[in-house]
């Protein structure tokens, strides 16, 4: 008998699902069908919905996107204005001090000596 229950659950759950995936295609079908109309009745040409959402897909903006901000900014009139008044260097306002003076790291012999 519970099994019963389950399949009929099951069933119901699957044509609440289909009839709305219909509704869902058949709004579409309206809302086109509506801009294709508007279109007729105002004598614009009715472009297709991926040219007025920016056109062809290109990938290589992608890669041209992340490829670009890989690239360090070139810096600011500010940003060179500051690093005069420190007297630092205007492509690096950081100053890495030599390897040398560094005095808090202790040596310690590699593993497996």
């Amino acid at each position: 008998m519970m099994n019963l229950i389950f399949r009929v659950i099951l069933l119901l759950l699957g044509l609440v699902f289909a009839a709305s995936l219909a509704v869902a295609v058949m709004l579409l079908a309206a809302v086109w069908g509506v801009r294709y109309a508007w279109g007729r009745i105002t004598g614009k040409p009715v472009t297709p919905w991926m040219a007025s959402m920016g056109g062809r897909f290109n990938p290589r903006s992608g890669f041209e996107r992340f490829r670009n901000a890989a690239q360090p900014a070139e810096p600011t009139a500010a940003d060179v204005a500051n690093a005069r008044a420190r007297g630092e260097s205007v492509r690096s306002p950081l100053a890495l001090r030599p390897a040398g003076d560094v005095t808090d790291v202790r040596a310690r012999p590699a593993r497996g000596e």
